[in-house]
């Protein structure tokens, strides 16, 4: 498969032959949807917590006799039925991750990268590079590339110029090509890759 280069100023910069099968797959929604939960899942905190019966501080007297009242025989101010009691199968501190094969992460992200490919929303540029850190200069130029939602992945290092340029624009991300990853190419309405990233993708999927 051939892709089209261009500048970060918009213009041409000749064409670059890309791996079928890394960009030319068939998409399979399947794949795609197993790694983005696995994704999701295992950044969730888990932190939730509320106190159970056993957890609260409180007398086990009994506060009302055992006969003659016309209620409930209790004898626990701590039960969850009463106001201060204790949250009957409340949550609890956890680990939401589970495990995917690596094999199936690895499809994730090509399947992944493939319907981007067939969507025809990869960019390929000659690289990500500022020559000073203005978010002003950067902004025009990547609205010359029609750019409004766009994640852009680097080579095994970010130019520090074009990572500070960008911080200030909205729906825009900057990662390392070691970062890359199903969820945030799905969420960007355009993939950006560097020829640099282009290349440590194909090294990686060797």
């Amino acid at each position: 498969m051939e892709l089209q280069v261009k500048t970060l100023e918009g213009g041409a910069a000749g064409s670059i032959t890309v791996s079928d099968e890394i960009f030319g797959l068939e998409p399979r929604t399947d794949l795609i949807h197993r790694v983005v939960r696995w994704q999701l899942a295992k950044r969730q905190a888990g932190t939730h917590k509320t106190l159970g019966r056993s957890e609260i501080t409180g007398t086990t007297k009994k506060f009302v006799r055992q006969k003659g009242s016309g209620g409930a025989r209790h004898g626990n101010k701590k039960a969850p039925q009463f106001r201060g009691g204790g949250r009957a199968f409340g949550p609890v501190v956890r680990d939401h991750s589970h495990d995917l094969p690596k094999k199936v992460r690895v499809l994730g992200l090509k399947h992944a990268l493939s319907a981007k490919a067939k969507a025809d929303s990869i960019v390929v540029v000659e690289d990500a590079k500022a020559a000073e850190a203005k978010t002003k200069a950067l902004k025009a130029q990547l609205t010359k590339l029609g750019l409004t939602s766009a994640l852009v992945i680097d080579g095994a290092e970010v130019d520090n110029n074009f990572a500070l340029a960008s911080r200030n624009i909205p729906h825009l991300d900057v990662l390392p090509v070691q970062g890359i990853n199903v969820y945030d190419i799905l969420q960007a309405n355009t993939l950006v890759l560097t020829k640099a990233a282009v290349s440590a993708l194909e090294e990686r999927f060797k």
